[in-house]
């Protein structure tokens, strides 16, 4: 760890900035303080951890998929850790048991088979299951965990009222990067199918894809959606923010390294859509790059591509007032959430630094990656 000027961060290098996500948890704050819901940070999206010390006073808790983001949550956020999984591995279960505060099933098959075991295991331990409401608006199949044939969740049709007896309560995940009036009609379908049970529960989990920050998200109803859930069942209600977490909290930085011509011009950056930002391949969405427009649109229009041998590693077309130059910073917008805890080291290529902007303005690179970290994963 060291501080260093901001303009001469290693490259690339994925910068967060405490003054951004402040903001953002101040909104949460004021959100929880008007409904009484209790919000998670969802490691899925975001999990930099050196910046759980700024988070911690805002949020209850994280929400992990698994035994490792469990144990990170453990150690390094130490509140409420509540651990959902697909699918739960026997040889797991014990240390996830031990840790966790909430235990949420995928399916009645494996609450019965491991419901009993885990509470033994930790008495304190609050047991629950996932379900599918069967009714998304997610805006690609790839992210819709209602989709057709979905594994996640159990169906009205699955469900085992076998388990009531020791189910705590019932979580669903049927947004992505959606308002409130989104959530609204889920709620509605959910209560449809699954709204007797609610009442003997002690709590109702929301998930995540709540895009709470950003702007014009519609606040007013999603405190009215939460007041109204929590005084019709008298149930503790739960969000899983991640995305919203980190939104338009930091930036990856990288640098042209060439300029090659093959029908336009093509920036060569050290860094990878491929490895650094897969969404913008998967998904796929277009990121925002600072001070650049559309094709087309400024003077000088360059095809921004990765530095590996993937011949689809490309982030797309951009347009700027100047022509770039080798040694010039590309900066991508909004790199927080769904980026880091993506990327790989595929083809050998390096990951970017982490560092952060910390609240009274100095820089601190908290960690640096090198060829250690390629192959130690390898073999």
């Amino acid at each position: 760890m060291n501080n260093t000027d901001k303009n001469n961060l290693p490259s690339p290098c994925w910068l967060l900035e405490e003054t951004l996500l402040k903001k953002n948890l101040e909104l949460i704050q004021k959100i929880k303080n008007r409904t009484g819901v209790k919000v998670l940070l969802a490691l899925k999206g975001y999990a930099l951890w050196k910046s759980f010390p700024l988070i911690k006073p805002y949020l209850n808790g994280c929400c992990a998929s698994g035994l490792h983001e469990a144990k990170l949550a453990h150690e390094t956020f130490a509140r409420e850790v509540h651990t959902y999984s697909p699918a739960f591995k026997e040889e797991e279960l014990e240390e996830i048991a031990l840790i966790s505060h909430h235990l949420v099933f995928n399916s009645p098959a494996q609450f019965k088979r491991f419901a009993t075991q885990a509470k033994k295991i930790n008495p304190k331990l609050t047991l629950g299951l996932r379900l599918n409401p069967e009714y998304s608006e997610a805006p690609k199949e790839i992210y819709n965990p209602c989709g057709l044939n979905s594994r996640l969740g159990t169906t009205r049709a699955n469900f085992d009222e076998s388990i009531l007896e020791q189910c705590d309560g019932l979580h669903f995940h049927a947004l992505c990067e959606q308002d409130s009036d989104a959530l609204e009609h889920v709620l509605n379908n959910f209560e449809k199918k699954f709204g007797k049970y609610i009442p003997q529960m002690k709590w109702i989990n929301f998930g995540g894809g709540h895009h709470i920050t950003r702007k014009g998200y519609d606040i007013e109803k999603l405190i009215a959606l939460i007041r109204n859930f929590k005084e019709k069942y008298d149930v503790e209600v739960y969000l899983e923010p991640g995305e919203a977490i980190g939104w338009e909290t930091g930036t990856l930085i990288t640098t042209v390294l060439d300029i090659v011509h093959n029908g336009m011009d093509i920036a060569i950056l050290d860094s990878s859509a491929e490895a650094h930002m897969p969404d913008t391949i998967i998904m796929p969405y277009r990121a925002d790059v600072r001070g650049a427009g559309k094709a087309g649109e400024k003077a000088h229009t360059y095809r921004l591509a990765g530095n590996t041998c993937l011949a689809g590693d490309i982030m797309g077309d951009y347009s700027f007032d100047t022509p770039l130059n080798i040694g010039d910073k590309v900066i991508f917008e909004d790199q927080m959430h769904y980026t880091m805890v993506k990327a790989t080291t595929f083809n050998g290529i390096k990951l970017p630094s982490i560092a952060i902007e910390r609240e009274d303005g100095t820089v601190e690179v908290v960690r640096e990656f090198g060829y250690e970290d390629f192959k130690n994963r390898l073999s």
